[in-house]
């Protein structure tokens, strides 16, 4: 469990998604809170999603990508964090909409292992 925390230090993700349009993915995202991205992880795993809360964690620059941590108040401590990879950022304490693509089971080698991660999101302050 430590190395899961840890790794949100020296993580990076792959590029999916990244030729599709802003525009033409926020409107295919199913907007969900995070404890229901959770809930729906197995689902969810490859599809678009889009989901608002507040910003509780940035590590930017981690080889080559931003990891943001959302949170909206839903689910427990088990499933309250959303981790985010980005080329976008936002600061601590900022309200965001995230879409990205539910990424489930990400390995980063040397035993980081991230069981539920969106990747290569789009960040926008409200």
């Amino acid at each position: 469990m430590k190395k899961i925390f840890a790794l949100t230090r020296v993580i990076v993700a792959a590029g999916m998604v990244a030729s599709i349009a802003p525009a033409a993915f926020a409107a295919d995202a199913a907007v969900k809170t995070v404890a229901a991205v959770y809930q729906e992880k197995a689902e969810l795993s490859g599809k678009a999603i889009q989901v608002s809360g507040k910003v509780v964690k940035v590590n930017n620059g981690i080889m080559g990508r931003n990891f943001v941590h959302v949170r909206d108040g839903s689910g427990d401590q088990a499933t309250n964090n959303l981790i985010v990879t980005s080329k976008d950022t936002a600061a601590v304490g900022d309200e965001v909409v995230v879409t990205g693509n539910v990424k489930l089971d990400r390995d980063f080698g040397s035993g980081y292992m991230y069981p539920l991660l969106v990747e290569d999101a789009t960040i926008t302050k409200k």
